[in-house]
């Protein structure tokens, strides 16, 4: 039996030892606690009577005193254990441990060592832990065992628990400045029939009682709040979790949040104008600043953000014109740039390719324009060149940080775009749109001009320097053996 076994087989004796004195090492009611941590070093709080509860990081025995180190979520505090205090009830603090929680009543004292601790008068365990924690100095290592037991990782790690308190402030902060416009914000559903709204492969599961199957969204709402703007709202934008049926790395996940807005009666420069001032605000707002590190790359989001055109910078940089260049000639330079590509993409799937080896040199934050409509079937065409669309990308340290454009409004265009998209589906491309026909539809009774814009969680991990994975409190595992 290794130590870790006999630590536990060590605990679960205490358990017994403690039911069998009549004590419940699981209360549901807790008469003692009251007290924040935090609060207790305060100069007005010494010598009053308080009322603490948490966890026990580490306990040190001498005799007739005893010291525990308490945790709540704000703060640490010593909790000081005399016998000639406690009397009978001292000798519980044998059968504490490390990752037990306890509430204990005292007076607020300052040892002869000089640190504010609360010398209890009183104390009762509240839930008693089985298994042992890791060193509070060393943590848990292994990279996989930290996500696969998220709640120890945050529990030893203050940092990276500040990193979700940030990341709270980061989506309130896009919905206050939102609702200070008079954004409404609304809920779209998350199942649906046709999933529309991105190129992405969804994820499919079944509705027994419909006997019919669905699709997990892969846009937050971007065709439902488009019928919104036809049903008459003028502003709204939606928060939530948004799922694609994609590959990992240090950018994507299968699930996560994602905003967007929508707003009646503006175009794509109107929406970009709104964005920059938007990410300046919620870089100040999270992180305090406006300029970043971010994978080697540094980003200084002061100034006015410059406009790069899309099919101008993939030509400074490779050499392919892509509005002449036939297939063959971009699959060439795909392989002579060692991208990996499926012989069977299409010319949009592969100028994306060739588009994404680019942007990696792009520090930004710059505002990406001049998208060609055939990547773009709900962007609005540029009136000046139909072949392009009314659409902007926000990147940022070699990454897309953001996708907005003037929405396309017109249900014959759309329609065929559809059509388009459908026969790529059909051809084998998961990540082509499906055809829906209910938008369409929509759009037939009138959609005024509209501007839209979606930003995901993946702009948080990259001002925050960090894999997008470890901006997630409990990352998709596989199951443990």
């Amino acid at each position: 039996m290794n130590v870790q076994n006999n630590v536990y087989e060590e605990r679960l004796l205490k358990l017994q030892e403690i039911k069998k004195l009549g004590i419940d090492p699981y209360p549901s009611q807790i008469s003692l606690a009251g007290q924040r941590i935090s609060t207790i070093g305060a100069k007005e709080l010494m010598g009053e009577i308080v009322l603490v509860a948490g966890r026990v990081m580490s306990i040190r025995l001498h005799g007739g005193v005893s010291f525990v180190d308490l945790k709540d979520e704000e703060g640490n505090i010593q909790l000081f254990f005399q016998k000639k205090t406690l009397g009978e009830k001292y000798n519980l603090i044998k059968l504490v441990d490390t990752g037990d929680f306890v509430a204990a009543k005292g007076e607020v004292i300052k040892t002869i060592a000089g640190e504010i601790s609360v010398l209890a008068s009183n104390f009762e365990l509240l839930t008693k832990s089985i298994r042992q924690l890791p060193n509070t100095w060393h943590g848990l290592k292994d990279v996989e065992e930290r996500y696969r037991q998220r709640y120890v990782d945050l529990l030893l790690n203050d940092d990276l628990k500040n990193v979700f308190r940030k990341k709270a402030i980061f989506w309130n902060s896009f919905r206050k400045f939102l609702q200070e416009r008079d954004f409404l914000e609304v809920e779209t559903p998350v199942l649906e029939n046709t999933a529309g709204g991105a190129d992405a492969n969804p994820f499919v599961t079944h509705h027994d009682a419909l006997d019919i199957d669905l699709y997990l969204r892969i846009s937050m709402g971007e065709l439902w709040q488009k019928r919104l703007m036809v049903a008459g709202f003028e502003k709204t934008f939606e928060i939530g979790r948004q799922f694609r049926n994609e590959g990992l790395s240090r950018e994507h996940l299968q699930d996560y949040t994602q905003m967007e807005f929508y707003w009646a009666y503006a175009n794509y420069e109107d929406s970009m104008a709104l964005v920059e001032e938007m990410y300046k605000y919620v870089a100040k707002e999270t992180f305090g600043k406006l300029e970043f590190d971010i994978n080697g790359h540094k980003v200084n989001m002061n100034g006015k953000w410059k406009k790069i055109d899309y099919t101008l910078t993939i030509k400074k940089e490779t050499g392919v014109d892509i509005g002449k260049a036939s297939v063959s000639e971009i699959k060439e330079k795909l392989k002579n740039l060692k991208i990996e590509f499926d012989a069977k993409l299409d010319k949009p799937r592969l100028i994306d390719l060739l588009w994404k080896k680019v942007r990696k040199g792009i520090v930004g934050p710059v505002f990406l324009v001049g998208h060609p409509v055939e990547i773009s079937p709900l962007a609005k065409r540029m009136k000046s060149d139909p072949e392009k669309v009314e659409r902007y990308q926000v990147i940022i340290a070699g990454s897309e940080m953001g996708n907005g454009y003037s929405e396309l409004n017109d249900p014959i265009d759309q329609a065929k775009r559809f059509e388009e998209q459908q026969k790529l589906r059909d051809a084998g491309d998961i990540e082509a749109q499906m055809n829906d026909w209910d938008f369409v539809r929509a759009l037939e009774y009138g959609m005024p001009p509209v501007t839209g814009f979606g930003v995901s969680e993946r702009l948080f991990s990259f001002l925050a320097d960090k894999s997008i994975k470890e901006t997630v409190l409990f990352p998709l595992l596989r199951p443990e053996n």
